[in-house]
Parts: structure tokens; C-alpha cells; sequence
């Protein structure tokens, strides 16, 4: 289990919208389980005929190449070195800025100033500012947009490199362009620490309490608990738990979700040393604090779902009779320990596996799901680059997306070629005409935020595994 997770795309698949809302700060992806064990690494007070050989390297680099090298650097790429040779994805070093960041997002917080916000045009639109951060401190309101930052324009940014400009230490200040009705003005906010939600919840077909778990951190079980608690209240009879695309986060968390759902002295999970020495983690008070969830639920997953999101799904499965309904999981089991050095860097290495509750080792594997349901397959296309201008004559993989975006949302009828000709170009501008925009028929930015979004309201219609879900709820 793991904190961190590769890299991201700054423009990924539809499904993630691209006006999901952003705290401004940070972005939120990271990780998949990780099991919070921590210790400072000392000096080993023996040296061995291995470390022997490296400190022999290290000195003769040192004493006897032909120019300065760093000892920093260096001593860093060995560290990288010997992980890299574990051949495992989740083992890494991390410096001090790393590090620092990894934690700041497992612990779902971010330095920037606390408004949600999304791409309006070629600029940043805030859709709300948070209560208690700089953002509404400062008085910035719903439908301000952002076309500065620190005094250069953000024009044709896309969301996520608008959020960094504004993200930054807690305690330093950034400047802000706002332009409010016609009227346009500088803010300077001071940056700080910036709470991000896991957890989103809302009451669909009248009597199903749906609950989104984005990921997994610090403070997950505590706002799942109170989304429940809030869904309760307001007479649901069931819940469907969504972990669709939760990249993972906190063992101990994930063993709090999955204990207020399963019965006391039932399994959640089992962890497995090298020795092959199994620890098993039984459902109770201890984890729940006695407060427990007894009516129906059904979760729901897919490839993204990994680590701990794998570990409360598994559980509630193998433990509680959950039905699973989407597609089969990511498929990490193992964890992860991490030991902090003493200038700020950090070591993340892999000891165990971890298991299903009934022994079951998924990885590289997944959880397969009790019924296969899937958004349909439109909203696996890559999202479009916004910089730039498709028009008649070009060529290119964009096109050949823009062209089944258009003809999912029923504008084009032709095979996806690529090629934007003469029927692409009129179905951009049936598309432009029919929703208010300047009907050119060339595309830009404007033109493809209006179509993916148009798309993303599409997919949330026709999304069969929550369906399938309110169906068996029901």
C-alpha cells in the first residue's frame, strides 16, 4: 500500500469532467494504500562488506573524478539506485520537496487559497469560495474569473496549470487579476493550508443514498461516517458506495470504512510478511467506534480502483455479501512502510502483501466484480488539448476524437478518420449553432469544453453500473 501513483495527465479520459471542481492549491490524485509506519533511519553502527564496496565507490568518485561533483547528488542517485533495482513501482526515494507534497496530499490538504474552481473560456471561473480560506476571506464570490496570476495572464491554461501558479508555501502571498461583471481588479491573498474533501454524497431514485469516495486519507472515515449519519437522516433505505477511479491512500482508514459496515469479528483483511506469517484484521469497536451500517449496500468500481479502495470494496464483498458492479479492479496488494531521514527526504520500500478476507492475493489481478457494468466506451476518450484549432484540411488523433465526441452527442455520422473535412466541419457547426456559439465551423477552446462537457452530462445519464446498482437496491 502506497501513498503515491504515477503521474498523471494534466487532460485525462471523460469521466473525469473537465469541470470537476479543483481546490485551488493542488491537485488531488495520489497514491493507493499505504500503511502509516514511520521511523526516523539512524546510521547502522557495523558496516558490511556490501555497504564496504559502495562506500569505496563513493570515495573514489569523490577523490578522483576529473571535476566538482555534488555529494547530495550522488549520494541521492545510489539511494535511487538500489530502489530502482528492487524493479518495484511502488518502492521509491523521494527528496524533501517530494516528500513534502506526497504528505501534504495524503493528508488532503494543500497551501493555496481555497476556492473551487473551473475552466470558463480561456480563463478560470471560481465556482465557490471555501469558507474559512483566504478565498473568502478576501471577499472573491461565485462567478469571479481569474484572468491574472502574479500579473501574467492565464489565458488558454488549462485548470491544472492555473492551480499551480496559485498554489505555493503556506504564508506567501499571490496576486490575482479578477474580473467581476465588466469590471476588472488585483487581490493579494496570503496561501494557507487548504482542506480537501474525500467524500461527496447525495440522495438519488428517492430512497438510495449515493456516496463517492475519491480517495483515501486522513480524515475519509470521519466524512464517511457523517455522510452516512446526513443520507440516514433524510430516510434512506440503502447506499451504493462508489470508489470508481479512488487511486487508494490509508490502511488504517480503509480498515475504519470497512469495520462500520461488517459485523464484529469478521475479517477485513490479512496482512502477509516474508516469513509468510499472516496478520489478520477482524472487524470492531476498535476501528468503528461501535458504530455500524446494517442496510443494504452495493459498490461500485473499476480499473482505477486500487490499493485501499480494493481493501474496503474486498471487504465488504468476501465479509458482508456486498455485491461488487463495474469492472474489474486495479490489482495492487501490496504495502508499503516509509522512514524519514533526517534532512526531509523519505524512503518508501514494500514489506508484505496484503490479502482478501478470505486469503486471496489480487494482485496485478483486481477484484472481479459481481456484475459487469461500464460507463459507455466515449467516455474512455482522451480529452482534447483546448490550445489549439482544429479546422478543415487538418489530420490528426485530436480530430479523430473530436469526431467521436460529436458523434456520440449525435452531430456526426461518418467513420473517425481523423481527417477534418468537409462533414466534420459541418457537424462543428450544427454543434456551434444549436448551442449558441459563434457557428464558424473551426474549433476551439470554448468550442471543446462545450462538447466535453455536453458529453460528460451524457455519460453521467448512461452510466450502467449505477444503474445496475439502483436496480439491485431497489
Amino acid at each position: 500500500m502506497d501513498k503515491k501513483q504515477p503521474k498523471t495527465v494534466k487532460r485525462t479520459t471523460l469521466i473525469w469532467s473537465i469541470i470537476i471542481a479543483l481546490l485551488v492549491g493542488g491537485g488531488i490524485a495520489y497514491g493507493v494504500a499505504n500503511v502509516q509506519t514511520r521511523a526516523v533511519i539512524s546510521q547502522a553502527e557495523t558496516t558490511t562488506a556490501s555497504m564496504q564496496k559502495i562506500q569505496a565507490v563513493y570515495e573514489t568518485i569523490e577523490n578522483n573524478y576529473y571535476k566538482p561533483v555534488s555529494s547530495k547528488k550522488v549520494t541521492n542517485g545510489a539511494i535511487k539506485g538500489m530502489i530502482s533495482s528492487l524493479d518495484d513501482p511502488f518502492s521509491e526515494y523521494m527528496n524533501e520537496t517530494e516528500a513534502t507534497s506526497l504528505n501534504n496530499q495524503i493528508s488532503s490538504s494543500f497551501s493555496g487559497i481555497g476556492a473551487e474552481v473551473q475552466k470558463s473560456g480561456q480563463y478560470i471561473k471560481i465556482i465557490s469560495p471555501i469558507k474559512g480560506t483566504p478565498a473568502k476571506k478576501a471577499g472573491l464570490q461565485p462567478e469571479d474569473i481569474i484572468t491574472a496570476v502574479n500579473g501574467k495572464s492565464i489565458a488558454g491554461k488549462s485548470v491544472t496549470e492555473a492551480v499551480k501558479l496559485m498554489r505555493g508555501k503556506i504564508g506567501t502571498k499571490v496576486t490575482l487579476t479578477v474580473k467581476r461583471n465588466e469590471k476588472s481588479f488585483t487581490q493579494t491573498l496570503t496561501r494557507a493550508k487548504i482542506p480537501v474533501n474525500t467524500v461527496n454524497s447525495r440522495v438519488i431514485n428517492k430512497k438510495i443514498g449515493y456516496i463517492q469516495i475519491t480517495s483515501v486519507s486522513e480524515h475519509t472515515a470521519s466524512e464517511l461516517k457523517t455522510a452516512l449519519k446526513r443520507l440516514d437522516k433524510k430516510g434512506v433505505k440503502s447506499y451504493v458506495l462508489d470508489v470508481r477511479d479512488n487511486p487508494g491512500g490509508l490502511m488504517d482508514q480503509a480498515l475504519k470504512m470497512s469495520s462500520m459496515f461488517l459485523k464484529n469479528g469478521k475479517t477485513i483483511m490479512r496482512v502477509q510478511a516474508k516469513t509468510g506469517q499472516q496478520q489478520v484484521y477482524k472487524a470492531g469497536k476498535k476501528y468503528d467506534g461501535g458504530y455500524k451500517v446494517t442496510k443494504p449496500v452495493a459498490v461500485l468500481m473499476n480499473g482505477g480502483s486500487a490499493s485501499a479502495a480494493e481493501i474496503f470494496a474486498g471487504a465488504l464483498h468476501q465479509s458482508a455479501d456486498a455485491p461488487l458492479i463495474g469492472t474489474q479492479s486495479y490489482g495492487k496488494g501490496t504495502v508499503q512502510t516509509v522512514s524519514d531521514f533526517k534532512d526531509k527526504s523519505e524512503m518508501k520500500i514494500t514489506i508484505a502483501k496484503w490479502l482478501t478476507p478470505n486469503g486471496s492475493w489480487i494482485n496485478k489481478k483486481g477484484l472481479t466484480p459481481t456484475y459487469k457494468a461500464d460507463y459507455p466506451k466515449y467516455a474512455y476518450l482522451q480529452l482534447m488539448n483546448t490550445k489549439k484549432t482544429y479546422k478543415l484540411g487538418d489530420v490528426s488523433s485530436q480530430i479523430k476524437t473530436l469526431q467521436k465526441e460529436l458523434k456520440a452527442l449525435g452531430y456526426f455520422e461518418d467513420k473517425a478518420n481523423g481527417y477534418f473535412g468537409k462533414t466534420t466541419q459541418t457537424a462543428v457547426k450544427s454543434y456551434q449553432q444549436k448551442n449558441k456559439l459563434e457557428a464558424t465551423g473551426t474549433t476551439n477552446a470554448k468550442t471543446i469544453i462545450s462538447v466535453e462537457t455536453k458529453l460528460q452530462a451524457q455519460i453521467a445519464k448512461n452510466d450502467e453500473a449505477l444503474k445496475k446498482a439502483e436496480s439491485i437496491l431497489k
